[in-house]
């Protein structure tokens, strides 16, 4: 947030994770997403590490804010959300920085605001730039969902 309190983007921190044991894959999801999640050039992580380090900055920016809890954002939150508890729980974490179950929603908030719950349709109506030959791709969904819940909370201070 800056000094007249608009939200804005910060810094993208991702990680190439391993599939965890047992994990099962769509062969439609990974032909959509162009993963391959065996390819050794992905550098992946365990799970259990890539959580550890995303935790480790949110702590840091928890304690920069004076927040107690992180409140995560996401275009339809409430899968986001199951999908980083099951980690947890598969990981055996438990200082865990999210709500365990407030969440901002941007299909929401784009509905109500914009009038469309898609995300490429929402932030053509916000104005912002989409590629869809870059969409599906984890980093980009996730700064173009940035970009949209700052867009939409933004405009309840104009």
């Amino acid at each position: 947030m800056d000094k007249q309190g608009l939200l804005y983007p910060a810094e993208t921190e991702s990680y190439h994770v391993e599939p965890f044991m047992g994990a099962q894959f769509d062969p439609e999801s990974l032909a959509l997403t162009g993963i391959d999640p065996t390819h050794p050039f992905r550098f992946a992580i365990p799970e259990q590490q890539a959580l550890h380090n995303i935790f480790l900055k949110i702590n840091d920016l928890l304690v920069e804010s004076g927040c107690q809890r992180a409140v995560l954002v996401g275009h339809n939150a409430w899968f986001d959300l199951a999908f980083i508890q099951a980690a947890i729980k598969r990981c055996h974490l438990h200082a865990v920085p999210f709500h365990s179950f407030t969440s901002f929603d941007t299909a929401t908030l784009a509905a109500v605001s914009l009038g469309e719950t898609v995300l490429a349709r929402a932030l053509r109506a916000a104005g912002i730039s989409f590629d869809i030959n870059k969409a599906h791709s984890a980093i980009y969904d996730a700064q173009k969902t940035a970009a949209l819940f700052c867009y939409i909370v933004n405009q309840w201070h104009t």
